[in-house]
């Protein structure tokens, strides 16, 4: 499986918006699988927060962001998003995109070897 590459952070307020997007390193369209989005707040590991199955378009949510972010991908599979409305300030941390699985509805990252990752940062 190839890199992952994130961007898309940024520093907003309470209430505000952005959209983070997830690509493989060599730009080729994802084949069938998982892809979730990890958020890692200061002091914490990295925890799942949503995924999407890039073959059937399933979709998993943590109880913290559901009803407020929405994972997607594009129609040629080229990049998965993140659209995260309404952020308040426990949603800052750095997020990871990862190769993941959903044990139980749980979503877990098939890897603890990190990329880059973008930043979040939300203020009041």
């Amino acid at each position: 499986q190839e890199e992952l590459m994130e961007s898309g952070g940024g520093s907003v307020q309470t209430g505000g918006s952005l959209r983070l997007s997830c690509v493989p390193s060599t730009r080729s369209p994802f084949a069938n699988q998982c892809i979730g989005w990890f958020r890692q707040a200061p002091g914490k590991e990295p925890e799942g927060i949503a995924a999407i199955y890039t073959g059937s378009n399933s979709t998993y949510y943590d109880d913290s962001v559901k009803d407020r972010f929405a994972i997607s991908q594009d129609g040629a599979k080229r990049s998965v998003y993140l659209q995260m409305d309404r952020l308040n300030p426990e949603d800052t941390g750095m997020y990871y995109c990862q190769y993941c699985r959903t044990p139980g509805n749980i979503i877990r990252p098939n890897s603890h070897t990190w990329g880059q990752g973008t930043q979040v940062t939300v203020s009041s």
